[in-house]
């Protein structure tokens, strides 16, 4: 089976049955595949332009600055990186964007936002991960919070997610609580990637880096 991918500047060999199957196993259309093609390219091309999706250009592309480190973009790469090779392939790159897709599952939401906040991947998010992340989510969106509200905010959300008094989150407690609380996966849903056939000149746009 070949490698569904781009390397190196040069295209791999795209047909329409690739297309359709990248379809079939996640929440767009054909057409919206064919879309991100065109937007993956762009992405790649950004800072690095071998064909591939680095960790500089995401964070170029969330952050506008492709050097700034954040634990939210780390960590949002290397979910996307399934392979774990580094880079972020075309493939890698549908089947991650499309949980955030309006149509996919909330379950699928759940549990991608779940392993998110597991930074060390121990089955559960503690106080230090979750204080990590609600920190690195507010320097993403350029807001500043003094420690104490974080803090005041980390210990009233494992207050309430804790079921069992462990002082910790797992899965089946996380789950649970965001059922109590829907507005959370509101940033695992991007609206525009209900068409991305019609957003995506505009969006690409504000991720292309400005040349001088």
């Amino acid at each position: 089976m070949s490698c569904f991918c781009l390397r190196k500047g040069k295209p791999a060999k795209t047909n329409h049955d690739q297309f359709i199957m990248l379809a079939s196993e996640t929440s767009f259309t054909v057409n919206e595949v064919e879309a991100l093609l065109d937007l993956y390219k762009k992405l790649s091309s950004a800072v690095i332009d071998d064909g591939l999706i680095h960790k500089e250009q995401l964070q170029f592309a969330l952050l506008r600055n492709s050097s700034k480190q954040n634990l939210f973009v780390d960590r949002l790469f290397d979910m996307f990186d399934i392979k774990r090779n580094g880079v972020i392939e075309f493939s890698e790159f549908v089947r991650s964007l499309s949980i955030f897709h309006p149509s996919a599952s909330p379950e699928k939401k759940i549990e991608f936002a779940f392993r998110l906040f597991d930074i060390r991947q121990s089955g559960y998010i503690g106080h230090n991960e979750l204080k990590e992340m609600v920190l690195a989510t507010l320097t993403e969106s350029d807001v500043t919070v003094p420690d104490d509200v974080v803090e005041s905010i980390v210990e009233k959300t494992i207050r309430e997610a804790d079921s069992n008094g462990d002082g910790k989150i797992d899965g089946k407690e996380w789950k649970e609580y965001v059922g109590k609380n829907p507005s959370l996966l509101k940033m695992m849903t991007l609206p525009y990637l209900k068409d991305i056939t019609l957003a995506f000149p505009s969006f690409v746009l504000r991720t292309e880096v400005e040349h001088c």
